[in-house]
């Protein structure tokens, strides 16, 4: 029974041996990837926004591809369409008009170095960041930064970029990143999709559990507005706790004041 154990603990192993090495070798594919877009210095003072892949590209048919026939179908699937653009995700918008903020701010103040930072997060096996890089290329977006997390937490790679907001369609890995102290938002497309600016950047804060906690929300739920009024009034001195998306705030309105013209004595 002993021998029986030690052999499958064995097995088990080499078999995550594999695997790491497999992901290197990708990390390393990944990374050797060039864009045609000129890679500009990262800025010192930048407001690192960290995108999933599945929310900057709309991801759905590949995603159901991968759960229904498992990763060799759908990396084969990418391979074989690797020069065919994946399509805006929920984040696009978004995205490109943090990029004309940056290009804005290149024209007016060449000296400046308060620009926005993307990074792109991405689970996806190597041979699939071609199709990615194919369909940065194709939308003219200026993202030269990848993380490739091979599966694990994203969190120990968010703090490493000192990232202001973290986008993704996960859930889950969007409540870890709030509970790190990360700002972090789920993205998705709505049943009823308007006309979004892609050159002014408009970015609007609920003030209950987003930029305040959730303090107020509660009582109001489990007790009654006339409890929720109570309560108010008793604390109307005492400032409500940070919410999760606050730090984002504090960052953007640096950033604000940061970008502006210097002017000399």
């Amino acid at each position: 029974m002993s021998e029986i154990k030690q052999k499958v603990a064995s097995t088990a192993k080499k078999e995550a041996t594999t695997e790491e090495k497999d992901w290197a070798a990708a990390k390393a594919h990944f990374e050797n990837l060039k864009s045609t877009k000129p890679r500009p210095p990262k800025p010192k003072y930048a407001v690192t926004i960290a995108v999933s892949s599945r929310t900057l590209f709309d991801m759905v048919a590949e995603r159901k591809i991968f759960e229904e026939e498992g990763v060799e179908k759908y990396v084969q699937h990418q391979q074989e369409h690797e020069n065919e653009p994946l399509k805006q995700g929920p984040a696009f918008p978004f995205v490109k008009a943090l990029m004309a903020v940056n290009e804005r701010l290149r024209n007016l103040y060449p000296d400046s170095e308060e620009l926005f930072d993307i990074v792109l997060m991405t689970n996806n096996h190597a041979q699939v960041g071609v199709r990615l890089i194919n369909s940065i290329n194709h939308y003219d977006l200026t993202i030269e930064r990848f993380c490739m997390t091979g599966g694990q937490s994203p969190i120990g790679y968010l703090k490493a970029y000192m990232t202001n907001l973290y986008l993704s369609k996960d859930s889950m890995k969007v409540q870890e990143a709030i509970e790190e102290g990360i700002a972090a938002a789920i993205m998705f497309k709505p049943d009823m999709e308007s006309q979004l600016s892609e050159t002014q950047l408009r970015v609007a804060f609920d003030g209950d559990a987003v930029l305040f906690s959730d303090e107020s929300e509660i009582i109001v739920k489990q007790h009654g507005l006339d409890t929720f009024f109570e309560h108010e009034k008793q604390h109307e001195n005492k400032p409500l706790a940070q919410g999760p998306l606050k730090c984002f705030l504090e960052a953007l309105g640096n950033s604000r004041r940061n970008s502006t013209p210097k002017t000399s004595d």
